[in-house]
């Protein structure tokens, strides 16, 4: 479990995160939902330590994040919200990197890895610069990566982002399979579908604030025919301005 209690994080003036407070059980796909800026990948950042919050409280299974960040970060693993990183590294050269810093052997990733890069379609470009490789590539070898260690607790920021159809399926499946075994995922996600499909609870952010938390059919119920998408944007965002679309695709004299 991970509970997270008025966490706030600000740069100078600005108010990244206000007083966020959740609860994620075991056993869930938690998503984040918002707009750019809304505070998601801040909120996830916290969560595996890239930063410190600016006040609040993070515990996971009962560990504090501030006085035992060690024991916490073995318990996770990380998708960041950008694949290019490590580029000058093969994908191999990487996962080895990864293995080491969780403190795994060579045999005890060997047959996960070898699962993961069949899964993805990567066996023939392990041995490849992953500056070499696409956007859609080097996603997939940043996912084998994070999930190698197979930690109980995924956070990943966009995980689908740029992927092909086939590795998008087969993640959301391992999601799935993975928060089936009692362990816990939580993504970010600009998209509605996904988060339709996958998320056994979310939490709806606008500007720093959580606006919603609950299931996505505790969401449609309270706003009974509506789509998510409209509920959605009017929580977070606003619908389209017909006046501006008009003004900028309407018929003009010739």
């Amino acid at each position: 479990m991970i509970e997270i209690h008025e966490l706030t994080k600000r740069y100078g003036d600005k108010t990244a995160l206000n007083q966020l407070t959740l609860t994620i059980a075991s056993g869930q796909i938690f998503g984040l939902l918002g707009h750019n800026g809304a505070g998601k990948s801040t909120t996830i950042k916290n969560l595996v330590s890239i930063i410190k919050p600016t006040s609040g409280t993070v515990t996971v299974d009962g560990l504090d994040l501030e006085q035992q960040r060690q024991a916490v970060k073995e318990k996770i693993s990380y998708v960041p919200d950008t694949p290019d990183i490590f580029l000058q590294l093969s994908a191999m050269e990487y996962w080895d990197l990864i293995a080491a810093a969780y403190q795994q052997s060579e045999e005890a990733v060997q047959q996960r890895r070898q699962q993961l890069v069949s899964l993805f379609d990567m066996t023939e470009h392990v041995d490849e610069p992953m500056a070499s490789y696409s956007h859609g590539m080097r996603q997939k070898a940043i996912l084998i990566g994070a999930l190698l260690p197979d930690p109980d607790i995924w956070i990943l920021d966009e995980p689908l982002q740029g992927l092909d159809p086939q590795a998008a399926f087969d993640l959301k499946n391992l999601m799935k399979a993975h928060a089936a075994k009692g362990k816990t995922v939580i993504f970010s996600t600009h998209n509605l579908d996904t988060a339709q499909q996958l998320c056994d609870r979310l939490a709806i952010l606008k500007q720093g604030q959580l606006i919603y938390t609950g299931s996505v059919e505790q969401l449609l119920a309270q706003h009974p025919q509506q789509s998510l998408e409209a509920i959605y944007l009017q929580m977070a965002g606003r619908l389209t301005d017909g006046h501006l679309v008009d003004a900028l695709e309407g018929e003009h004299d010739a």
